[in-house]
């Protein structure tokens, strides 16, 4: 007997109930429906998102690929993820709408899967940042008649304009990054190494969001808490190294909730700060201030940009910015999601709207071996409103409030 054959290539399984998701029926309903026009609008039968962010913000799934391929496949009337039998039944408790399980007894059971929600569609939009070639040319070698069409600038666009619901929930957020930030600036001592200060912030933070949001899946929340010559990178990882006086320090906390990422980054010095260390630390404050005095609607995000850089070129510290000025927030984190065209940016022609969320945070390089080395990074969250934008970053900045002494 050939049991291999006897197994199913896919299967559905409603493995215990559904379980409560980041948003109302309501909320995803009104997704899928901007999504829908969009189809129309393109001319498409239907949307195949296999991208981890736009997964979760269609369906409210949060995958786990391991290697493994997922996918939200939306239609004129249906919503369903396609999920490996490694996660059996939490995909379908955590989905608005249908699961679809493939099994791996027999390669590109994936692609029968979707081939299966997919059985009269000619043309299917895609994430043409994220379907790989190899993925694509799979797809369209079993199911010749399809045909794909990119449509992430235009999903991403869509993602850009925030609802209440997700404001609310992004406020939540900031809230628990500031609880995280205190408790890292409670655990910095001379002699303590990065790695126990920034523990110290993520389990402040999960302990947070465990009793605020009791219904999520606690997962991804972390502190890159950086020292001396490490702050010269704000995604430099978190080492061992011990802190000692006089260190310039870089405090990100960073809380994920259900797959929203909020932030909080400060600067901040160990028992002293040098005169060559506190004039840069105080012109990046000043650009950050003058940063979310600008940051309201029918500003343009290339002017922003242009503005904050007009303030370090008269400073002559132009040379030493490291990246553009602010960001989008929503269903991103740091290993997948991108707002792309919401960046405060030289190349960014994009208008700012009310319900658009942003940060401000400039940040200035010093090399090491000159005059006020380090990294400097300052970082609010602001909620863009009809006339102008609330700023809902509670943790104090600036020399007057983080240099650190014990």
């Amino acid at each position: 007997m050939n049991t291999v054959s006897q197994r199913p290539e896919f299967f559905e399984l409603h493995n215990g109930s559904k379980s409560p998701l980041p948003f109302s029926a309501a909320e995803y309903e009104r997704r899928l429906t901007a999504l829908r026009q969009l189809m129309s609008d393109r001319g498409l039968r239907a949307v195949l998102l296999t991208s981890m962010h736009n997964v979760a913000y269609y369906s409210g799934f949060l995958y786990c690929s391991f290697g493994r391929p997922y996918a939200c496949i939306v239609t004129e009337t249906g919503c369903t993820t396609i999920s490996a039998n490694i996660d059996l039944g939490q995909p379908w408790r955590r989905s608005y709408g249908d699961n679809l399980i493939y099994t791996d007894w027999k390669r590109d059971n994936y692609w029968r899967a979707v081939n299966h929600v997919l059985p009269e569609t000619d043309l299917v939009g895609i994430e043409g940042d994220h379907l790989t070639l190899t993925a694509r040319r799979k797809m369209e070698s079993l199911n010749s008649h399809l045909q794909a069409e990119d449509i992430s600038n235009d999903i991403m666009t869509l993602r850009m304009i925030k609802s209440a619901e997700e404001i609310a929930l992004i406020k939540g957020g900031a809230r628990i990054a500031d609880i995280g930030g205190a408790a890292v600036r409670d655990a910095i001592q001379t002699g303590a190494r990065e790695i126990d200060v920034a523990m110290a912030g993520r389990d402040a933070m999960e302990l947070a969001i465990a009793r605020d949001y009791p219904d999520s899946e606690i997962r991804d929340t972390w502190v890159w808490f950086q020292s001396g010559i490490n702050t010269d990178g704000a995604h430099n990882p978190v080492t061992t190294r011990q802190l000692e006086s006089g260190d310039i320090l870089s405090l990100n906390t960073f809380p994920m909730i259900s797959g929203y990422y909020t932030a909080l980054e400060r600067t901040l010095f160990l028992e002293e700060v040098d005169p060559a260390s506190l004039k840069i630390w105080q012109a990046n404050v000043e650009a950050h201030e003058l940063g979310l005095s600008l940051i309201k609607p029918g500003a343009r995000c290339s002017d922003i940009c242009a503005e904050i850089n007009a303030h370090f070129a008269e400073l002559d510290l132009l040379q030493y910015r490291t990246f553009g000025y602010g960001h989008s927030f929503g269903v991103l984190s740091h290993y997948y999601g991108r707002e792309a065209g919401l960046e405060l940016r030289e190349d960014i022609d994009t208008v700012l709207e009310p319900n658009m969320v942003v940060s401000m945070e400039p940040m200035l390089t010093i090399p090491e071996g000159q005059p006020g080395a380090g990294g400097y990074r300052e970082h609010d969250i602001l909620v863009l409103t009809e006339n102008g934008s609330e700023n809902i970053t509670g943790f104090p900045y600036g020399p007057d409030h983080n240099v650190i002494s014990r």
